[in-house]
């Protein structure tokens, strides 16, 4: 896949992680629907993860021969949650792996603490 053809499978990973959103607790187990690859080897995971007052919007970048650059991590997350701060999770030593997630939460569903 071209970077021309980015905001279409983007626009299906949406699609996809709307319409079947990981219930937390999550088991992590992710259907490949959730995936695109890109034709240099860059691997999107994209999720969404519903609990009754919050959501995880969670991308994961993959790669088997270098880490995943900034540039192409920063133009897949404003296709897949514009507008949204998100925050990057550590990664293991020597992985080629980095995950981005961006939190909605809704005060007015939380039960109050006791």
């Amino acid at each position: 896949m071209d970077r021309g053809s980015w905001p279409e499978e983007a626009a299906r990973l949406r699609t996809e992680a709307e319409a079947r959103p990981l219930k937390l607790p999550v088991n992590r187990r992710v259907d490949e629907k959730h995936r695109a690859l890109t034709g240099d080897g860059l691997a999107v995971w994209y999720t969404i993860q519903v609990s009754p007052h919050s959501r995880i919007y969670d991308v994961l970048f993959e790669r088997t021969d270098r880490m995943p650059s900034d540039e192409e991590c920063r133009a897949w997350l404003d296709l897949l949650i514009p507008g949204r701060a998100v925050v990057e999770s550590p990664s293991l030593p020597g992985s080629f792996d980095r995950r981005f997630d961006s939190f909605e939460r809704d005060p007015t569903r939380e039960a109050p603490l006791a």
